[in-house]
């Protein structure tokens, strides 16, 4: 059996990120999908449990996809739960060069490999730090997020 893991904030979780977690569905087993906190960014938007909770929501429909929360390295986690892959999405040359960094350090420190899959033109320019900053002043982001991630959006401005 093999499983993947995709890591990432998902603060908020978008249709980017819900693309490759269902691209990724397919050539996997299993991927397990954790939430982590990222102390290189700022305060999150929602608390690690409601992230974990749109995470659920958003990816039932996709049966081959587990839900976990995580602190501390990927590499760690990845080992733990028995995955031989992590799973990462490019929208962007700038993402290839932060991600493939990582990627050299999580072999290195592990001998896992990392699969970068790329967003499609639809969904290239959509990142959780605009989605934030346009749902605080009240803006429409419907259509770069899953309905349950947009429904607790929808709930900031009010």
């Amino acid at each position: 059996m093999t499983i993947a893991l995709s890591p990432g904030s998902f603060d908020p979780f978008h249709n980017g990120h819900l693309e490759v977690v269902e691209r990724a569905s397919l050539l996997f087993d299993e991927v397990i999908v954790a939430s982590l906190r990222n102390p290189q960014k700022a305060e999150p938007l929602f608390p690690i449990e409601e992230r974990e909770l749109m995470l659920a929501e958003s990816l039932a429909h996709v049966k081959n996809v587990r839900i976990v929360a995580m602190s501390g390295l990927v590499v760690d986690l990845a080992r733990e739960l028995g995955a031989t892959v992590i799973v990462k999405g490019l929208r962007a040359v700038s993402d290839f060069e932060a991600e493939l960094q990582m990627a050299q350090m999580n072999r290195q420190l592990s001998g896992i490999e990392t699969l970068f899959i790329p967003t499609g033109a639809q969904h290239a320019y959509i990142a959780s730090r605009l989605i934030r900053e346009v749902a605080r002043y009240g803006g429409d982001v419907s259509s770069m997020v899953p309905e349950p991630v947009n429904r607790r959006l929808k709930g900031l401005t009010k």
